[in-house]
């Protein structure tokens, strides 16, 4: 083994370790200093962002069918002007399958070591690709580097710990034997692993590659060949990160068909051909909970994880820190204009006051102290731009104006929407958020998810309504991420009984400098499967197990002997 595969191995060990742990761990750096990186790597990064610009993406894949291309930055609010290679399904899917038929005969021990060699890769291109989904996801650069960068690659080795696990559980190969009477019966038996077929990746808009990695290592390390379908104004960032996985396939001797892009536009889509297909066997869908749903539908031949959305609550019953519990949700309202999948929506008030270590405190001094404390995170276009980053699509903009324009039958705006001037891109799509006050009447608008900077702040007559709201929504319309906020035991034991039966997951009294929309890799545990906002987790074994299935020979062991010796 080489040094690099030593290093691999030993990094695939930890993460295995971890993951049964659930420490805090890292393969990745976080940082974008140049101490770690050297001091030409942010130049050297945003350059190769820019090189892309206005010109052909070239990837060398089979299948080529024209050119595609539409992104637009939401940023500059300009075309990137790059286009890509559109594909033949039929194509795509033949080079797909015969990269499959070797990459079967591969021990998990070396597609372990080559998954891992991918993402080390991948970690080389950390600016580049901070770049590049600033200007098609509308990350701000620290969010890029971050989310989309290491905590997306941490991801994407958890997916690899966990799928490995499950295939080394059963050993390759075993000798069994027993006695009968006065007969010993043996058999020698071998364990083959194999894959579904191929996966078709389709990534949503905002966070491509941190579902998009594990999804693509889950695929890849279980012996499926992944066709990746990015979002049409995500193009970018995925084909970066499929041009560098296919040279790594290529270096080290394996079909780099094994991964593929499929390009397509909002005119001419391109999933539903591959979901004809019959050779497609594993769907991993990252988006809507409309286009989820029907998948779930509809999709029965074929193995489907979904993460979409959901109604993201946040209980608030009393709190022995006032301040800080203001100053967490207030940073998550805003954080990346709430265009996440993990970002809290409702916010459910026990009563007309609530206790707190300053004493009572009313539920429209509450508000008003919520609304302030946005006001400050947002009040200079530099920290604006740091926490807010830019607006994906229109639709989120066309969202808030439908919102602010229902606010009187809804309730009353607490806080209007609106964009703030960006200190480096003047022409940025950029909102800060909408707060509406509402009492518990509007359930048609309380129980949609309105993508983006837009909250409701709900007056409840008692605690125990407020959370029996919060958790129902969160079982009929789906949730992944909740929150409850409560000085008494005998509430929180409920709130956890409330959401544990919801299948939603929920956090107690969260304050301090991690965002309440922060997952950590090999520790959390990311959708449950259990409610509308998806049936897969990120990440357990039941994401990887289903992926390969084990087919046993079995020969008699004096028989298998024999037919060895005579060369047979």
């Amino acid at each position: 083994m080489s040094a690099a595969s030593d290093k691999n191995a030993a990094l695939l060990a930890r993460a295995i370790e971890v993951c049964s742990s659930r420490e805090q761990w890292s393969a990745f750096s976080e940082s974008p200093s140049t101490k770690i990186h050297g001091e030409e790597a942010p130049g050297r990064g945003k350059a190769a962002f820019e090189a892309h610009l206005n010109k052909p993406f070239e990837l060398d894949q089979p299948g080529s069918a024209g050119r595609l291309g539409g992104e637009i930055s939401p940023y500059t609010m300009e075309p990137l002007g790059i286009d890509y290679p559109g594909v033949d399904p039929d194509a795509v899917c033949a080079a797909a399958v015969q990269a499959m038929r070797s990459w079967q005969a591969v021990d998990p021990d070396r597609r372990a070591m080559v998954c891992i060699e991918m993402l080390k890769s991948l970690e080389k291109r950390l600016f580049e690709n901070a770049h590049a989904t600033m200007h098609t996801a509308g990350q701000s650069f620290m969010m890029g580097f971050v989310g989309s960068g290491a905590n997306a690659l941490d991801r994407g080795m958890e997916a690899v710990a966990y799928a490995y696990k499950a295939m080394t559980d059963i050993p390759q190969s075993a000798l069994w034997s027993r006695q009968l009477g006065p007969h010993r019966v043996a058999f020698e038996k071998r364990y083959h692993f194999v894959p579904r077929g191929i996966a078709l990746v389709m990534c949503c808009a905002t966070f491509p590659s941190w579902n998009a990695y594990p999804a693509i290592m889950a695929n890849l390390i279980t012996g499926n060949p992944v066709v990746l379908k990015p979002h049409p104004n995500g193009i970018l960032p995925m084909a970066i990160a499929v041009r560098d996985m296919r040279a790594v396939l290529a270096t080290n001797g394996f079909d780099p068909n094994l991964v593929t892009m499929a390009v397509d536009t909002p005119e001419r889509p391109v999933a539903g051909r591959f979901l004809e297909r019959a050779d497609v066997a594993i769907i991993d869908f990252t988006g809507s909970q409309r286009f989820g749903s029907w998948l779930e539908k509809n999709v029965r031949d074929k193995l489907l994880y979904t993460e979409t959305s959901g109604v993201n609550s946040i209980v608030i019953e009393s709190t022995s820190n006032l301040d800080g519990m203001v100053d967490s949700i207030a940073h998550s309202l805003c954080l990346f204009s709430a265009q996440m999948c993990t970002s809290p929506q409702n916010i459910h008030l026990g009563g007309a006051a609530i206790e707190t270590d300053q004493g009572s405190i009313g539920a429209d001094d509450l508000s008003a102290l919520l609304v302030e404390r946005i006001d400050r995170k947002v009040e200079t276009p530099g920290q604006a731009a740091g926490l807010c980053g830019a607006l994906q699509s229109q639709a989120s903009v066309d969202m808030l104006d439908g919102l602010s324009r229902r606010a009187p039958e809804i309730g009353g705006v607490l806080r209007e929407w609106g964009g703030y001037a960006h200190p480096d891109f003047p022409n940025a799509r950029t909102a800060t958020p909408l707060v509406i006050g509402t009492d518990n009447s509007a359930q048609d608008v309380l129980r949609t998810e309105h993508f983006g900077p837009a909250s409701f702040i709900i007056r409840h007559r008692n605690a125990d309504e407020a959370l029996h709201r919060a958790a129902s929504t969160a079982h009929e319309h789906g949730a992944i991420a909740t929150h409850a906020y409560s000085n008494r035991h005998d509430f929180l034991d409920r709130a956890e009984q409330a959401f544990v039966e919801a299948g939603a997951s929920v956090t107690f009294n969260m304050t301090g400098p991690i965002p309440l929309n922060y997952a950590a890799a090999y520790s959390d545990l990311h959708v449950t499967g259990l409610n509308p906002a998806g049936n897969a987790c990120l990440t357990d074994l039941s994401f990887v197990c289903d992926r390969f299935r084990i087919v046993q020979c079995r020969w008699p062991e004096a028989s298998r002997a024999a037919d060895l010796q005579d060369g047979t």
